[in-house]
């Protein structure tokens, strides 16, 4: 193992944006300095490591096993020094330019991030927030990194260190166009089924009402799909398909797409919301202000 005094903090700030980024040019652009000054760095860890770190493939700059084992620990601990070094003030949101990243779904986008970027062009108008697409084994190890300030959704198998608080529990709807000439709130289950449907294949962790769908007797593999919620209510309101969706999400776009909403006549699970973010956070002045702000915007009346 190199010996610490070895090597240069910045070269493992480097080694960290490779690894998000896979790309020489794109870390270049990210931390302004020349291609390289960057080529340069990782020749110098690769000699002080003792090990390629990233070979150039047709898909980018792919990290060896010893750089992927790396890539955690580093990660940790270059965002523990961060997050010490900025501990010297408490946070304060209207003066902050602090840069928040929240892990979510495409719906949740939807639903969160309006009203987020809303609060804070009014109270905190240096932030910003990025959100991503994260989940399982890569959302697990973004959060034990760092590189993740809170994650929002029906997550599982996020580990011990991680915890959290319940947001909001909802049923779901039906959206179809206005001027359908059939769908209606309490249509019975035979003309549900008799329908044509819009399902979204890449549900998860809304699949649940997909096999709530299929025991119902709609036969998905009869019908349209698209892969995720977002283009939902642009398909459905140009359509007389039917799409059974999250009730928050339904809510959020009946109004500006022009769209009906009806009970579904099927049972589904209720889905459950929770609010995520890793231990070594929990006190952190940041983290608990944007915990504080989702709770409450977002959370059910206790």
């Amino acid at each position: 193992m190199a010996e610490l005094r070895n090597i240069d903090l910045n070269l493992l700030v480097i080694f960290q944006h490779l690894l998000e980024d896979r790309n020489i040019s794109a870390v270049a652009r990210r931390l302004n300095l020349s291609q390289p000054a960057v080529s340069n760095a990782l020749r110098r860890l690769r000699s002080v490591l003792g090990d390629e770190l990233f070979v150039r493939t047709t898909h980018g700059m792919q990290p060896t096993p010893h750089a992927e084992r790396l890539g955690g620990p580093v990660g940790e601990a270059l965002a523990l020094l961060s997050h010490t070094l900025d501990a010297r003030h408490d946070f304060r949101a209207e003066e902050s330019p602090r840069r928040f990243r929240i892990a979510m779904s495409d719906v949740g986008e939807i639903y969160f991030m309006p009203r987020l970027i809303e609060h804070c062009a009014r109270h905190a108008p240096g932030v910003r927030m990025d959100s991503l697409h994260l989940s399982g084994a890569d959302l697990r190890r973004e959060m034990d990194a760092g590189r993740i300030d809170l994650a929002i959704g029906a997550f599982e198998g996020l580990g011990s260190g991680v915890m959290q608080r319940m947001l909001f529990r909802q049923g779901y709807a039906t959206l179809f166009r206005r001027g359908h000439p059939t769908a209606h709130e309490g249509m019975s289950l035979k003309a549900f089924r008799a329908e044509r449907h819009l399902v979204v294949s890449h549900a998860a962790p809304h699949g649940q009402v997909n096999q709530s769908l299929e025991k119902a007797g709609v036969a998905l593999d009869a019908h349209f799909s698209v892969p995720h919620f977002s283009a939902v209510p642009h398909i459905v309101s140009a359509t007389d398909l039917l799409a059974t969706v999250p009730q928050k999400l339904a809510d959020s776009v009946a109004a500006h797409f022009e769209l009906g909403l009806l009970a579904p006549p099927l049972r589904v699970p209720a889905l459950q919301t929770n609010l995520y973010w890793h231990r070594r956070f929990h006190r952190d002045s940041g983290n608990q202000w944007l915990r504080a702000i989702t709770v409450d915007i977002f959370a059910d009346a206790p």
